[in-house]
């Protein structure tokens, strides 16, 4: 990023207000009658999405973006793509922008898929020309078959989303917004998708990306802009951002839910196309092994007990060996600590059929007294898409001696004056 280069994105007190009106008179006479009513008085009320956003994102930067539903994240968004106009402050883009924002916004339900992609490659900024020599490709990509010359209506809600995206990342963006859309279609499709976004980055493009995944924010953005009731938050580096917005979040986990379910038997599995699958999780300590079945908590003593945790998975031989994930949450649902197979460099084995078992153990846990849940991730070869996660796939129950308060006993000794 050059110092003199201009911003690709530049926002200055930028804000967003709309008239929300009890009655629909109101509304109109607002409108014909408003510039007269004394001492600013309005038939409505002004409830403002988003307030005084200041944000410069260079060209090549990657910035995520976070914050409760109902923040202002998809407000800003929009007003980056010029959807919505600003009510206040300024704001300048510099460079043509692609969005996946509602993907297959503005398709025509009674237009045939082939229709639909010449009219929003044109809406992106594509000439007749242009359109015609990426079809092939936006054709492959979206992979539906002859459904290309049938109305959108009589598609599916995947085969709707396959051409939505194809041709939403057909266009060469110099800025890409992205709002939640890295997981779109089937197992395979999500992939496919994942690594043109990922291309997109590695190009150079300036990439603007919002979501509820802590994990990917912090994996992708080396920014991230924290939105809270319509203001910034905080701003900084990713890692720091998520950590503060995650350690915000005091929603405790619903008691009722109940664990992920796996499949009883390898025989219900087939090998997966292009993706992966988690087949099994197993808890082992002290001699007493689980699966995680529903009311089944493993019991183990805080510094003393180690703990064994194993996956078994398949993968689409065709694809590299996957990565494996565990995740450690407390009663309240904080993330307390995750082992991550591709951070440790580990690579995991897989056989011609795409089966294949990681092992973790840790030795005397250090977790103190609670229960805690497991989650279980399998991902891509970089750790970077999850191919299939497993919520509360195990649970543990935690005993301890003596009176250490806390989620975890450090390594420490004491030292003589």
């Amino acid at each position: 990023m050059s110092s003199e280069a201009l911003p690709a994105i530049e926002a200055r007190g930028l804000g967003k207000s709309y008239q929300l009106f009890e009655r629909p008179a109101d509304r109109l006479l607002q409108l014909l009658l408003g510039r007269w009513r004394r001492s600013g008085a309005r038939w409505g009320r002004e409830f403002q999405a988003l307030r005084e956003v200041d944000l410069t994102v260079y060209p090549g930067e990657v910035v995520g973006l976070v914050g409760r539903n109902g923040a202002g994240k998809s407000t800003l968004l929009q007003l980056v793509c010029g959807t919505l106009a600003p009510s206040t402050g300024t704001l300048a883009v510099r460079g043509r922008v692609a969005a996946l924002l509602e993907l297959g916004g503005g398709f025509s339900p009674d237009f045939t898929g082939l229709e639909n992609v010449h009219m929003n490659a044109a809406i992106l900024g594509l000439t007749r020309q242009e359109v015609q020599q990426r079809l092939p490709e936006i054709l492959a990509f979206a992979d539906i078959g002859d459904f290309i010359h049938q109305p959108v209506k009589t598609y599916s809600s995947g085969m709707f989303m396959r051409l939505a995206f194809a041709v939403a990342t057909s266009v060469e963006p110099d800025i890409l917004v992205i709002d939640e859309a890295l997981s779109v279609g089937d197992g395979a499709f999500a992939r496919k998708s994942f690594d043109r976004i990922m291309r997109l980055k590695d190009a150079g493009k300036t990439i603007l990306f919002c979501s509820h995944s802590m994990y990917q924010v912090e994996a992708l953005c080396s920014r991230a802009l924290w939105i809270e009731s319509g203001r910034v938050r905080l701003q900084g580096p990713a890692a720091a951002v998520t950590s503060a917005y995650a350690a915000s979040l005091e929603a405790p986990a619903g008691a009722g839910a109940a664990p992920g379910v796996l499949p009883n038997t390898e025989q219900t599995i087939q090998t997966p196309q292009g993706s992966g699958r988690i087949l099994r999780v197993i808890a082992e300590a002290d001699g007493v092994r689980t699966d995680g079945g529903p009311g089944q908590a493993l019991a183990l003593r805080s510094g003393r007990s180690d703990l064994l945790l194993e996956v078994d998975f398949a993968i689409d031989p065709a694809l590299p060996a996957p990565g494996v994930a565990f995740g450690f949450s407390d009663s309240a649902g904080r993330t307390v600590c995750s082992a991550i197979s591709v951070n440790d460099g580990v690579t995991l084995r897989v056989d011609a059929q795409g089966r294949g078992r990681a092992r973790l153990r840790f030795a005397a846990l250090p977790l103190l007294k609670g229960r805690y849940e497991v989650t279980t991730f399998l991902t891509s070869e970089d750790g970077l898409h999850p191919y299939e996660l497993v919520m509360r796939s195990l649970l543990l129950e935690v005993t301890q001696q003596g009176l250490e308060q806390g989620v975890v006993s450090l390594p420490h000794e004491w030292l003589p004056p």
